[in-house]
């Protein structure tokens, strides 16, 4: 079973809330995995290739659906890393428990506060441009070279798996995915590649 991989996650969708709150529990109760918890865009994906790419825009106007939570996430997850694992499961229960509009800055003030994060401290992160440029890197990576498509993807070494739970809390299913990662003789489950 690696200890070490990444996970994607966009809030908009549940199964990736699923996915990233039952892994932090898992870390939480003292399961030794050292996630990489990278953002993926579910609206950049849907765009058509002529669109400008939503890294491409200015940060100061509308981004698309969930990308201005991702910058947030993104900006704390790399600026202030120990408040980053509260921020997450915050936003993912705003959007799927209290159906905010995480595209509204003063909706993600609101949450950041709620787990002790400045919103001072995070425009100010985002206004360098790197949370931005750190989304363009991954998605750009991930999709290059692991062929992502999706939200929860797994990937560990050269293998990338994008799975659905569909029960939240349960550790064993995630232990079980997380052992099956690279395990490549089955493809239908969901590979992004087959890797023969």
């Amino acid at each position: 079973m690696p200890k070490q991989f990444t996970i994607t996650y966009d809030y908009l969708c549940p199964f990736a809330r699923i996915a990233n709150e039952t892994l932090i529990e898992a870390i939480r109760s003292g399961h030794p995995f050292e996630p990489t918890f990278s953002p993926f865009s579910l609206h950049q994906n849907s765009l058509a290739p002529d669109a400008t790419p939503v890294w491409d825009r200015p940060v100061d106007r509308h981004l698309g659906s969930g990308v201005l939570a991702l910058l947030w996430s993104v900006a704390v997850r790399d600026g202030l890393p120990r408040r980053f694992a509260d921020l997450h499961l915050a936003l993912f229960s705003g959007r799927h428990d209290a159906g905010v509009d995480l595209s509204d800055p003063v909706v993600l003030e609101e949450i950041a506060a709620s787990v002790d994060v400045d919103a001072d401290e995070v425009r100010a992160l985002i206004a360098t441009g790197a949370p931005m440029e750190a989304l363009r890197l991954e998605q750009t990576h991930m999709v290059e070279r692991h062929g992502v498509f999706g939200v929860p993807t797994f990937i560990a070494g050269d293998e990338a798996v994008f799975v659905r739970f569909m029960e939240r809390h349960r550790i064993d299913d995630l232990e079980r995915v997380i052992d099956m990662i690279t395990w490549t003789n089955v493809n239908e489950f969901k590979r992004t590649r087959v890797p023969r």
